[in-house]
């Protein structure tokens, strides 16, 4: 389980790219392309301006109307779902 506290990285093999709106994601190592809806879409640029996904809920709670425990639930399930998928890889904070 991922713990909320956890910092995203990027592969750097996952290319990003934006089309109508909505974010597709292809990675080089295993030539599969993933499409990300608009609220994914917006994940993942949180995610890629923010650190810590303490950070990208905050930025999400401003966008989105809805209460902080559903979206946080949300947000840890697709994040689990891009780690499964070798998109990014979640790293412990080390304090």
């Amino acid at each position: 389980m991922i713990a909320f506290s956890q910092k995203i990285s990027f592969s750097d093999t996952v290319f990003a790219q934006e089309v109508d709106g909505e974010m597709v994601l292809l990675d080089m190592d295993s030539e599969n392309y993933f499409g990300l809806d608009e609220v994914g879409t917006s994940i993942w640029q949180a995610m890629q301006k923010n650190e810590t996904l303490p950070e990208v809920l905050s930025v999400l709670l401003e966008q989105y109307d809805v209460e902080e425990e559903v979206l946080k639930n949300d947000l840890l399930v697709f994040v689990q779902r891009l780690e499964e998928n070798g998109l990014i890889t979640v790293v412990n904070e080390k304090r």
